[in-house]
């Protein structure tokens, strides 16, 4: 058993943990409001555009706009883009994010040509000592999430497809359901694919609604197709931030919770070691008393 400054020490250790906890767990929630108000009020718009590019495509014969971000060829070679976070201590945020990648490896895109884009540190650290090709790493992005940062990099993904260096571009990422959920998903980002009737874009909305097309429906159309994929690839990103506070914030709430209870027990050893202690001494004070008389 240990004995009482071993006690101490460690209660002390335990009780230093629990407030970076307990302060980590708060900085979260801070984050996360904010995060969550983001994603809460970019969803509709997002969702929007691209029932509007749905809509117009069923309206159309697509055929003749001959817009390469459309064209679906055999896939040989695959983008997968992995967004992570830059920090730890969220849980399972960031491993699950790498088991997807490499479920999808050995699954779906078996036998194909796979190379990674990395937005975030933790995916990256991981997947590159894995034999994956990473083609490029964007973590400064989380850094700046903004919109103008983000097109930026579609624009890269988009030119990567247009010429053929990809015939496919995937996101794996967490999507954002409450602080205490996430679910990891893989949506594709190119060759551009509209939800169907079952997504929850699209739920409500049947009925596609005759427009008036000026200047042209082509013209539109092929306007509307670069802002929808790099509010695709924004909203993503705003998912997985806002998930990644709601995984931290939990994972330090369950630290935190823990640590309280191991001090506790700590405290509980360390009054049961003294009382034993207390005891010992006063046995020994009479056994020498009895012995002088």
């Amino acid at each position: 058993m240990a004995n009482l400054k071993e006690l101490r020490n460690r209660i002390s250790s335990v009780s230093s943990t629990m407030q970076i906890t307990s302060a980590m767990k708060m900085v979260s929630a801070a984050k996360l409001s904010k995060a969550q108000d983001v994603i809460t009020k970019m969803r509709p718009y997002a969702n929007k555009l691209s029932e509007l590019l749905r809509d117009l495509n069923e309206n159309s014969d697509t055929s003749h706009l001959n817009n390469p971000l459309t064209e679906v060829r055999e896939v040989e070679n695959v983008l997968f883009v992995v967004i992570s976070s830059n920090k730890g201590l969220a849980g399972a945020f960031n491993t699950n994010i790498v088991k997807k990648v490499k479920a999808l490896a050995v699954g779906s895109f078996k036998g194909k040509n796979i190379a990674l884009s990395t937005i975030g540190k933790k995916a990256h650290e991981v997947l590159e000592n894995k034999s994956y090709i990473i083609d490029g790493d964007h973590d400064d992005i989380l850094n700046d999430p903004s919109y103008e940062n983000v097109a930026e990099l579609t624009e890269v993904y988009m030119n990567d497809y247009t010429t053929g260096t990809y015939d496919k571009i995937v996101i794996v990422f967490n999507h954002f359901i409450n602080a205490g959920m996430q679910e990891v998903r893989v949506e594709q980002l190119l060759p551009l694919e509209h939800q169907d009737e079952t997504s929850d874009e699209s739920q409500g909305n049947n009925l596609s609604p005759d427009y008036i097309y000026e200047p042209n429906q082509e013209e539109i159309i092929n306007d509307l197709i670069p802002k929808a994929l790099k509010m695709h690839l924004f909203k993503a990103i705003r998912d997985s931030i806002a998930s990644e506070h709601g995984a931290r914030m939990t994972a330090m709430h369950k630290a935190t919770d823990n640590a309280t209870e191991l001090r506790d027990d700590l405290k509980l050893s360390y009054n049961k070691v003294r009382q034993a202690a207390i005891t010992n001494e006063i046995l020994e004070i009479v056994a020498g008393a009895d012995a002088l008389n």
